[in-house]
C-alpha cells in the first residue's frame, strides 16, 4: 500500500533512573547491560506506578490507519517497551516498537542519528519528511527535525516536579508555547495532537 502519510510515534516515556549513555558506559567498565536492565527496568514495580490511560487509547484509536502507522520509539529495551504498553491498555494499537537493543554492543539510542536511521530502515521509510514524532525530550526531537522528520512536537507536561541538578524544578517552566525557530511545535497534554495534526485522525 502506498501510504500518503507515515507516522511514527515516540509515545513511550523510560521510567528508569538512568539514560543508554550510562549503559555504553558500563560496558566499557565490562558490565553487561542486560543483566543491568533486568535489574533496573526489569525490577520496577510498573504495575503500581503506571496505569491504563484511556485518553491515550482513544487517541490512538481515532487515528486513521489508511494514513498513518503508529510505531513507538524507545530508548527502552524491548521488554520494558512491550510491558509498559500493555500496563497503558495500548499494546494492540501500536505497530511496532524500534528500541534500544542492549544485546548489540553496538547500539544506538535516541538522539543519536542512527538510532532515527535504523527506525526509518525498520518501518520501510524512505522519505523521512513524511513522519510525524512527539517526544517528550526535547533533543530527542531536535534531532529528529535536523535530520528532517517533517512533523515534530515535543510533548512537554508542564508542571510536573522533577530534579535535575540535584535541584527540584517544575517541567517546562522554561518551554515557550509557541514553536521554537527549529519549528518544532510544544503541547502539555497527549490529547493535544488531535489540534496539531488534524489530518491524521478519523473525522
Amino acid at each position: 500500500m502506498d501510504w500518503p502519510f507515515e507516522a511514527l510515534f515516540g509515545i513511550m516515556k523510560s521510567v528508569c533512573f538512568f539514560r543508554p549513555y550510562a549503559l555504553h558506559n558500563f560496558m566499557v567498565r565490562n558490565v553487561d547491560p542486560l543483566d543491568f536492565d533486568r535489574k533496573c527496568d526489569g525490577s520496577l514495580p510498573l504495575e503500581e506506578l503506571l496505569k491504563p490511560d484511556p485518553v491515550l487509547r482513544k487517541l490512538l484509536e481515532d487515528i486513521d490507519r489508511t494514513k498513518v502507522r503508529v510505531w513507538g520509539l524507545t530508548n527502552a529495551y524491548y521488554t520494558h517497551a512491550s510491558r509498559v504498553l500493555r500496563i497503558l491498555g495500548v499494546d494492540d494499537l501500536v505497530e511496532d516498537v524500534v528500541y534500544c537493543d542492549y544485546s548489540n554492543p553496538e547500539f544506538h539510542c535516541k538522539p543519536e542519528p542512527e538510532f532515527y536511521y535504523n527506525a526509518l530502515k525498520a518501518a520501510g521509510i524512505s522519505d523521512p519528511s513524511k513522519c510525524y514524532f512527539v517526544d517528550d525530550s526535547l533533543s530527542n526531537v531536535k534531532a529528529a527535525r535536523v535530520l528532517g522528520w517533517g512533523n515534530c512536537i515535543h510533548f512537554c507536561e508542564r508542571g510536573l516536579l522533577h530534579v535535575e541538578g540535584g535541584k527540584p524544578k517544575y517541567i517546562g517552566s522554561d518551554i515557550k508555547e509557541q514553536p521554537d525557530e527549529d519549528g518544532i511545535g510544544v503541547i502539555a497534554k497527549i490529547d493535544q495532537l488531535r489540534g496539531v495534526w488534524p489530518e491524521i485522525f478519523r473525522q
